[in-house]
């Protein structure tokens, strides 16, 4: 797979590929484009993997409940999935700065 990045219409496609039925699935998703606003290949293929599960299989592997297996256990999806489970700058610069 390429580190090359994917040009805007193949990223407006996925980004397309990427609605899900499920709330949850939908805020990590969006929380992963907002904090990756350029996708490489690699990246690209390791969501168009997990879009093909089933919402609720999907949201078991973001909330850390399992871990990929057989197939799903290739490289770009476990990069991605930990990109997807991982808050981005944005709320790592809101943390910082909140008061407490």
């Amino acid at each position: 797979m390429s580190d090359a990045l994917i040009d805007a219409r193949e990223l407006s496609r996925l980004r397309w590929r990427c609605r899900r039925g499920l709330l949850e699935n939908d805020l990590f998703i969006e929380r992963f484009f907002s904090g990756h606003p350029s996708v490489t290949v690699h990246q690209a293929a390791g969501l168009a993997a997990l879009m093909e599960l089933p919402d609720n299989d999907l949201l078991d592997l973001l909330l850390r409940r399992r871990e990929p297996e057989g197939a799903l256990a290739r490289d770009e999806v476990i990069e991605v999935l930990r990109l997807l489970r991982t808050p981005g700058t944005e709320y790592a610069r809101a943390a910082q700065t909140s008061p407490d």
